[in-house]
């Protein structure tokens, strides 16, 4: 049985390019949605860990909706991060977002707080009640401190509006029974891990190295989808120095090193993040080249 992907199979979880100063460089933001598409995306996800959305204002999360979809256009799913860990707010930003134009929510449980399973299903639960939008869920626990327990993915898989699960739980048999259970479409949110959860039964990813391999990725995807594991595989392998180089610090931080090594407009982190070192950059550089992008 295949699990229909309902924001196709296909996403980066955009950076935000800033300049020395701080502030947005939107030509950069154009630039980089165009960038993504031309390298086989079906969407694009937008104000969330990788994009620094812990340090954007809401008017800037706006914004960033608005300038992404008028690039990218119809086709293309934008898929906007509007969790929080206080739910009033998050249902505020759920409906800016709406408002902004996005095409569906990325919501994350709600971090710091720790609250209980019951706490999560509720927060979820209204949020999702709050817009017409479709919701991905993001459990991802080595973020947020607790983890969207099977039992309470299962149970919120019934709310109409939750379509589908980002998965950075690292616990791949975990996933493979929420999978078996209720038939959650699953999207990979940990990139050496795309191959492994796809065998379980995931629809796609939610990837951080599409902004570098994305024309990898779409093969790799279109490899396994067509029944050729031994290619997947292959091309799994060939970019896991990429996989490991992006994350030896913050993701945001190394992939914007990396943008900016291929002539894209990665641009600067906002504080608490700060730039890779040169030291970083020269690692990052032998782990791009190991995994077959030309420098």
């Amino acid at each position: 049985m295949t699990i229909e992907a309902p924001f196709g199979r296909m996403l980066t979880a955009m950076v935000t390019p800033f300049d020395k100063n701080g502030k947005i460089d939107w030509p950069g933001v154009e630039k980089l949605a165009a960038h993504l598409v031309a390298n086989g995306h079906d969407g694009i996800a937008v104000n969330g860990t990788t994009g620094e959305a812990p340090t954007t204002k809401s008017s800037e999360k706006e914004e960033i909706i608005r300038v992404v979809k008028d690039v990218v256009g119809p086709k293309i799913f934008v898929v906007s991060g509007a969790g929080d860990n206080e739910t009033d707010y998050s249902i505020n930003q759920a409906k800016r977002t709406e408002k902004a134009g996005a095409d569906g929510l990325l919501i994350v449980a709600p971090y710091y707080n720790k609250p209980p399973q019951a706490g999560v299903a509720a927060h979820f639960k209204a949020i999702a009640s709050s817009t017409d939008l479709p919701v991905m869920m993001y459990d991802i626990p080595g973020r947020c401190g607790i983890e969207i327990e099977p039992d309470t993915i299962v149970s919120l898989y019934e709310h109409p509006q939750i379509v589908a699960l980002k998965d950075a739980k690292g616990n791949v048999a975990s996933t493979s029974w929420v999978i078996k259970r209720c038939g959650i479409p699953v999207y990979s949110g940990d990139d050496i891990l795309n191959l492994p959860l796809l065998s379980v039964g995931a629809v796609g990813m939610v990837s951080v190295c599409g902004h570098t391999v994305g024309k990898d990725l779409k093969a790799m995807l279109d490899a396994w989808f067509a029944g050729n594991a031994a290619k997947a595989l292959e091309i799994h392998q060939k970019l896991l120095p990429v996989f490991t180089g992006t994350f030896r610090t913050q993701g945001a931080i190394l992939t914007k090193a990396a943008l900016n090594m291929m002539g894209l407009p990665g641009g600067h982190t906002r504080l608490p993040l700060v730039d890779a070192t040169e030291d970083q950059i020269a690692q990052l550089r032998k782990d791009l080249i190991a995994g077959g992008i030309s420098l």
